[in-house]
């Protein structure tokens, strides 16, 4: 071990150290003295050394591993207080610190995250490579401590690589017993440094692979969930809660263009009330918005405090990220996600899981307005049928009653017995009365959400009917006669159903078919269902009726 090596920056001649080195030729035995214990130490050091290692690497939550790290350096080179920083280069920050020997009362007094744009943070940020010094007092680039930092002197700094970047540093200060930290304690520390780099990279690709299971489970959920056929609010708060949770967000809102050029929060979801934040608006020519609209990502250290933030709730919310929802080249909308005041800030993984979840929503939103417009045509081309249905078999059936009456009008005037015009008179009123059903069964298909399960017996009844009618070429017709909503048990309406698949599939296996008709008929004591068809038998006969009847 050298001088040079020893000597910290700026510190005069005369130091301690130096002192320390004093009579380094004093003799020999003095000398087999000392190395006989620094071997003694290595050989001391070792087991700790190897429980260290194996420490740190036992760990797959990344979390853990960090405090393991921590603690075993701590213990290793006997330090009173040790940190690890994760470090962001891009924003030149501290996104995150463990410690080891600081109480929760002296954790809490350091205001926040310390900025390493300088100082001799800065300096293993710049050029990441080991620090050694005695009195960091003594170093001009120290700027001394966060307000509330117990007092420090001696000083070891050692970067943690993982793979060819740097993750964080490791700081050790205030070796136990007053000496400074020595080279031995850097070498322990290097190894320990190495170990934890691999061992930091397993646990992070853990971490990245059940965040991204999380991602994709959540964005296949809100998918389920917006293509179920939910309202359009519901479909926005959807994707606002599940990203919120997702993200451990303070918040998750959605944006939509205003008719002014603007945006303007349309859902959001909060562990509590949200407050004011819904119809809180972006206004047009925002910093922000222009990304927006252009289709980029916009990533908040601290909203606000941020000059491009203009809202009035941006004071609630500290780290944010405001994803544009678009597809095809349109921006739909935005998705924010603010964290609380002091809260984490998002790293790299988070904001590329959220991006994706964001395409990924966006897509689910155009395919579950184009689904509801596939509905919304579903519904017109079911009342254009009926429609056709009413025009071809009501009023022509209407029309024929007309002229019946008309006929068995002048027949009144001018026949002498009224046997004859007694019989037209009641074909009359029978056709009249099924010409009613026809209208009412009308009305009730045009009542009936096409893509919804039919929820009354009468609409079961039509949905076993129109689905015969793909087989048949054509559509069978529907006669209810009393109160069958109200009379049929549930057991009974399940039976006559049963015996209704039956008739239409036996109807549709004779030859020459070309119209049923069918009739559900309760009345207080019993239900009695009716299918006619114009087949032919296996005999030749023309017809068949097939009648299922049940006491209520």
């Amino acid at each position: 071990m050298t001088d040079a090596a020893r000597e910290p920056a700026g510190e005069p001649d005369g130091n301690p150290r130096e002192r320390h080195l004093e009579g380094h030729g004093a003799g020999r035995a003095e000398g087999h003295g000392r190395r006989a214990d620094q071997s003694d130490e290595d050989a001391a050091s070792l087991p700790v050394l190897l429980e260290a290692v194996l420490s740190v690497g036992s760990e797959l939550e990344l979390r853990a591993t960090l405090q393991h790290i921590v603690d075993s350096a701590a213990e290793l080179c006997s330090a009173r207080y040790v940190a690890l920083g994760i470090v962001d280069p891009e924003r030149v920050l501290v996104t995150a610190l463990f410690t080891a020997g600081l109480s929760e009362e002296e954790r809490a007094a350091i205001p926040h995250l310390p900025d390493v744009r300088s100082g001799l943070l800065g300096v293993l940020v710049e050029d990441p490579k080991p620090l050694l010094l005695d009195d960091l007092a003594q170093d001009p680039r120290a700027v001394g401590l966060p307000p509330g930092h117990p007092p420090m002197r001696s000083f070891l700094g050692v970067p943690i690589r993982v793979h060819s970047e740097v993750f964080g540093n490791l700081y050790l200060t205030e070796k136990r017993g007053g000496g400074p930290f020595t080279e031995e304690d850097l070498a322990l520390v290097r190894v320990l440094a190495a170990q934890a780099g691999i061992a930091i990279g397993n646990a992070r690709l853990y971490e990245t692979a059940r965040r991204r299971e999380r991602w994709i489970d959540g964005a296949a959920a809100v998918t389920t969930a917006l293509l179920a056929g939910s309202p359009a609010a519901d479909a926005l708060m959807c994707v606002a809660e599940r990203a919120r949770l997702l993200a451990d967000a303070a918040a998750g809102v959605v944006l939509q263009p205003t008719p002014e050029g603007g945006m303007e929060i349309v859902a959001a979801s909060t562990p509590g009330d949200p407050g004011d934040l819904v119809g809180t608006a972006i206004a047009p020519g925002s910093p922000v918005l222009e990304q927006l609209l252009g289709g980029e990502p916009v990533f908040i250290d601290d909203s606000a405090t941020d000059p491009r933030m203009t809202t009035h709730v941006r004071m609630r919310f500290g780290p944010s990220m405001m994803l544009p929802l678009q597809s095809g080249g349109q921006l739909i909308g935005t998705l924010a996600l603010p964290r609380a005041r002091g809260g984490p800030a998002y790293d790299a993984v988070d904001r590329l899981l959220a991006s994706q979840f964001a395409s990924q929503a966006a897509l689910a939103l155009v395919l579950a307005d184009a689904q509801h417009d596939r509905e919304q045509l579903a519904v017109y081309e079911d009342r254009d049928r009926i429609a056709r249905d009413l025009h071809d078999l009501v009023v022509q059936r209407l029309f024929a009653t007309e002229m019946m009456l008309e006929s068995t009008r002048r027949r009144a005037e001018n026949a002498p017995s009224g046997d004859t015009v007694g019989d037209e008179l009641t074909r009359a009123v029978d056709e009249l009365d099924s010409t009613i059903q026809e209208v009412r069964t009308a009305i009730f298909a045009l009542q009936q959400p096409p893509t919804d399960a039919p929820t009354t017996f009468r609409g079961r009844v039509l949905r076993e009917t129109g689905g015969a009618a793909v087989l048949l070429g054509f559509q069978p017709s529907v006669h209810f006669t009393g109160a069958v909503d109200a009379l049929l048990p549930a057991a009974v309406a399940g039976d006559l159903l049963t015996a209704l698949r039956g008739a239409l599939a036996a109807a549709h296996r004779r030859s020459g078919v070309t119209a049923i008709e069918v009739l559900v008929d309760a009345s207080p004591a019993r239900a009695r269902l009716t299918v006619t068809d114009d087949g032919r038998t296996e005999a030749g006969a023309r017809g068949t009726t097939v009648t299922w009847e049940s006491a209520l």
